[in-house]
């Protein structure tokens, strides 16, 4: 068996999430789909990193095994295959790997971007979170600072995750201002399910003055998640990148 990734980009706004689910329109059904439809054989993906519904990636990816096929076969199929597939959803490429290469344990980091913007712009709806309150930049980056130096995230997990640990390196984390956007970057060896978003919105609390900095270590100390704020929207999340 051969094994090959399919690089993918994607808007998930009208997307149930990443991963296939019954009865749901996920990215992963959406492209089996569209590799069934074209090569007439059922193709089973698998995926590199989950993403929740209504959030987006400019990269993912899938791998899979395939014999039959060959890889020039898949790299002239790319072009026909985005014909197929719905307009919020582009293959970038299709790439033979060594074998046992996997695009979900093979990952070194990931790279999320959380965007939110303070000025209502109808052209970022569907990308973009919009809080229109003062916010303290010396103490959002005062709170990114102290989660590049934690390890344990218990706090920022959310519930049913089946995980051994809780643990995460994390390689990056700031926040910058570009124009009238406000971006949260973070890079690390993996992400807990929800952490990103209960980052992002407790370090809004501590931006907004609602939370002082001793509260919020105390917040990541305690390994509590009913302290920390996941409300923030699906759409003003991004996966950046996987890094092999």
């Amino acid at each position: 068996m051969s094994r090959y990734f399919i690089e993918v980009s994607y808007m998930g706004t009208h997307f149930s999430g990443f991963q296939k689910q019954n009865n749901a329109n996920t990215i992963q059904s959406e492209i089996e789909q569209a590799l069934k439809l074209y090569f007439r054989k059922q193709i089973d993906l698998t995926g590199s990193s989950r993403t929740d519904a209504g959030v987006h990636a400019l990269q993912n990816f899938f791998h899979f095994d395939e014999n039959e096929i060959p890889i020039e076969t898949f790299e002239k199929s790319v072009y026909h295959l985005n014909s197929i597939i719905s307009s919020d959803v582009v293959i970038k490429g299709i790439t033979l790997k060594p074998e046992g290469a996997h695009c979900r344990f093979d990952a070194k980091s990931r790279q999320y971007q959380y965007t939110i913007y303070q000025q209502k712009n109808p052209f970022m709806i569907d990308r973009g979170y919009y809080f229109p309150y003062p916010l303290n930049m010396e103490k959002l980056v005062e709170a990114s600072i102290i989660i590049k130096e934690t390890v344990n995230f218990e706090s920022f997990s959310k519930k049913n995750t089946q995980v051994l640990n809780f643990n995460c390196t994390i390689f990056e984390s700031f926040w910058h201002q570009i124009d009238n956007k406000i971006q949260y970057n973070v890079c690390g060896n993996r992400f807990l399910r929800g952490m990103v978003r209960g980052l992002v919105g407790t370090m809004l609390k501590v931006g907004t003055e609602k939370t002082s900095i001793a509260a919020f270590k105390k917040i990541i100390e305690s390994g509590d998640l009913s302290q920390v704020d996941f409300s923030t929207p699906a759409r003003g999340l991004m996966l950046v990148s996987v890094n092999y």
